[in-house]
């Protein structure tokens, strides 16, 4: 049985340091400090322009969809120019209209099983660079928001946000 609470965990102080742990998983760790990502460490108060994107395409997908459709076009210009498409049927065109649909049907496919890497980069001493690519999801949105967490954390100088911490005003009577 899980206890309430459970599924939330305050930020915790890495072993000797002082920095306090906002995520960490094997190969990524994200403090208030620092935010490594396998063998590349950088300062986050030197990470500034964060933006989100996604990949590339799956290469074996986008070959598939390229010679489908050089292969489909070949055949379509070659019935074209022997006179083969007069003699079709309306069954046959109507089959060779689903044919040429079939580079689309490919992309979707290679898209839904393969699909292209989250990505964040983000400008470190003046170079843009990639920080961080990851297939899941769910892991992407974790560091992503930690990694913005800790950016917060030193723009503010601390983690009491001032708007939080500051008193009402209240008239005097």
């Amino acid at each position: 049985m899980e206890r309430e609470g459970a599924g939330t965990r305050p930020p915790r102080t890495a072993p000797g340091t002082r920095s306090t742990l906002l995520y960490a998983r094997p190969g990524i760790i994200v403090t208030v400090d620092r935010f490594t990502a396998g063998r590349t460490s950088y300062q986050v108060t030197d990470l500034t322009h964060l933006r989100t994107t996604r990949g590339p395409h799956d290469r074996i997908a986008v070959r598939a969809v390229v010679v489908t459709t050089s292969m489909l076009g070949g055949v379509g210009l070659l019935l074209g120019f022997t006179g083969g498409l007069h003699r079709l049927t309306a069954g046959a065109y109507l089959i060779l209209g689903a044919v040429f649909l079939l580079p689309a049907a490919l992309a979707m496919v290679g898209d839904r099983w393969r699909p292209p890497p989250y990505e964040l980069w983000g400008w470190y001493r003046g170079a843009e660079v990639l920080l961080f690519s990851a297939d899941d999801e769910r892991q992407f949105g974790q560091v992503t928001r930690a990694l913005l967490r800790a950016r917060e954390v030193n723009r503010y100088g601390g983690w009491v946000d001032p708007l939080a911490s500051a008193e009402p005003w209240r008239p005097n009577r």
